[in-house]
């Protein structure tokens, strides 16, 4: 992949405390014919164009995810990433990259991390975080492991509330914390223009320090 600087994106998920609650869920949800349309898909490629390649990679049972099993898929990517990755978590993946990444030293150098509205903690209306995502007390090691971290919210998420915002930024002083007035909800769009002006930037800064150094 000559000149194309990788993307890594970790999607969303569900985790549930047992069988019984999964269930009820696969009987109850809302369903659909309709495709949905995710800014992290098809937006992202055509916007970042033919500069970068994006790795979105399925996580293993998305509706009922487990910790273990995405850290160790997640593992078996690693051998194939560069140097200077972007990676990018949404929902339960920014909580899954926040955790692995507080908790592990990645071996390849990365040169941002962005974390769109991640739960913090347990304390979500209506949805259990469990299935081994909890985070530990210590997150230092995440910045240990990239300097330059995201962590971006919007003010009228009805999934995961600024208040997750505000106990990330307690364990993280030095990330940097975006609260948008309104992303649809929980980033529920279509396009992403924010967050393509700030991957391209952070890829200036990156070929500018190349060059001076």
């Amino acid at each position: 992949m000559d000149n194309k600087h990788q993307i890594f994106i970790v999607h969303g998920g569900m985790t549930f405390k047992n069988q019984e609650d999964y269930l009820y869920f696969l009987k109850n949800r809302d369903v659909s014919i309709e495709n949905k349309i995710r800014w992290s898909e098809d937006y992202l490629k055509e916007a970042l164009k033919d500069n970068f390649q994006i790795i979105k990679p399925r996580m293993p049972l998305q509706d009922n995810a487990k910790y273990e099993d995405w850290k160790i898929y997640f593992e078996r990517f690693i051998d194939q990433l560069e140097d200077n990755i972007i990676l990018i978590g949404s929902s339960l993946g920014g909580i899954f990259l926040a955790k692995y990444l507080s908790e592990n030293k990645f071996p390849k150098k990365i040169l941002s991390v962005y974390l769109v509205a991640p739960p913090f903690d347990n304390s979500l209306e209506g949805e259990d975080l469990v299935g081994g995502f909890e985070l530990k007390d210590d997150l230092s090691k995440i910045m240990e492991n990239c300097s330059n971290v995201y962590l971006l919210f919007s003010k009228d998420d009805d999934c995961v509330p600024i208040s997750h915002a505000e106990k990330f930024r307690d364990k993280l002083s030095e990330a940097k914390i975006i609260i948008y007035e309104s992303k649809n909800g929980h980033f529920n769009i279509l396009e992403f223009p924010e967050i393509v002006e700030m991957i391209k930037g952070d890829l200036k800064i990156a070929r500018f320090k190349n060059r001076i150094l």
